[in-house]
């Protein structure tokens, strides 16, 4: 079906946070818009829902975001409206003041509205071109249109907010807990590169001790081994990124060892372990050691336990944002860890549940 082709793509500050999205036609059209308080996953519905509202005829929507891509090309759209608007997890859908008209739009349309999806930061043009529009409006809060893509855009992320490092070395800077560069489509990733499995999971008493060489850390290792070879195989860029916290985390690099796979630490300040026993300590420093890749969230380390714990959420939710795909050790009734598994299913995010055994 020949017809016009609209490159679409989201962005957020802080996921939640300031948000953009745009969408523009190559040698053609563009728009680009804002929300003060939104999510990164919102601003791609946003901007896909913009571009089929502004362009007539038949329409290819192309978008980085596999989350609008197949709510349309795998019909997911059809199992939320039978299970009254709930998700898999059997959380109610978010964006439904989107996706409603959304539907209905494409619905009218559907003999002439297609969609493909296109890797974020892969070097296409336009792709790229949509990215650095929405992350301007997310960071100026203004929106512009025109009758072709501009020429003169901004970053598509703020090196001054994080920088990365290599293992041996440290990652810090003046922004606080939770305060992410613009992000869109699952990029910012600090400069990992690959395709990103992230692990979370419970902490020591539910993993049997703090001492990992136990029968229920054991079990699930072996099973987090196994999952990790599996999707080594079909995508060989696999890198595994870990808090490097007590329990799930660590298991993780541990892992990552044995599957042959690298891993990046992603700590949400220096020197988490300060507070830890010795051999708690030396193990972290070992497994920091053997990292390709560390990423500091803060400059220093939080005043309180409330703040660490806060400081742990914005890291989680920035791991979460940058996977293309999850392990999660989980019992099913930890709510926290609900709370992360029905995040990473809402973008569409590959998820493997590991029960304790």
């Amino acid at each position: 079906m020949s017809g016009t082709t609209a490159y679409t793509d989201g962005a957020c500050i802080g996921n939640p946070g300031p948000g953009g999205w745009a969408w523009a036609i190559p040698g053609g059209g563009y728009a680009s818009g804002f929300e003060a308080q939104t999510t990164n996953q919102r601003m791609e519905v946003h901007a896909a829902l913009a571009a089929v509202q502004s362009n007539s005829g038949p329409l290819h929507i192309v978008s980085d975001s596999q989350y609008v891509v197949k709510c349309f090309n795998d019909s997911w759209y059809l199992g939320w409206e039978k299970r009254g608007w709930k998700n898999a997890s059997k959380q109610p859908v978010a964006n439904q003041d989107l996706w409603k008209p959304f539907i209905e739009l494409y619905r009218s349309r559907s003999d002439e509205i297609t969609f493909g999806w296109v890797k974020g930061h892969s070097g296409d043009e336009m792709n790229d071109v949509v990215d650095r529009l929405a992350t301007e409006a997310a960071r100026t809060q203004a929106a512009r249109s025109g009758g072709a893509p501009p020429t003169e855009l901004g970053d598509s992320d703020d090196p001054a907010t994080y920088r990365s490092t290599g293992a041996s070395g440290s990652a810090g800077t003046g922004a606080g807990p939770g305060t992410p560069a613009a992000s869109s489509a699952g990029s910012d990733r600090q400069g990992m590169t690959g395709w990103v499995v992230a692990v979370f999971g419970h902490r020591p008493p539910q993993l049997g001790g703090y001492d990992l060489d136990n029968p229920v850390a054991r079990a699930a290792k072996g099973t987090l081994v196994d999952v990790l070879k599996g999707w080594a195989a079909v995508h060989p860029d696999l890198v595994v990124a870990t808090g490097l916290g007590l329990g799930a985390e660590q298991l993780a690099a541990d892992a990552a060892l044995q599957a042959g796979v690298p891993y990046v630490a992603v700590l949400a300040y220096p020197d988490p372990d300060s507070v830890w026993p010795s051999a708690s300590k030396e193990r972290f420093r070992r497994l920091l050691a053997g990292a390709r890749q560390t990423v500091t969230m803060a400059s220093k380390a939080p005043a309180s336990k409330q703040e660490a714990g806060k400081a742990a959420g914005a890291r989680d939710s920035w791991v979460a944002g940058v996977a293309d795909a999850a392990v999660v050790i989980w019992d099913g009734k930890d709510r926290s860890l609900r709370d992360t598994v029905a995040a990473l299913e809402r973008r569409d995010a590959d998820v493997f549940i590991i029960p304790p055994a």
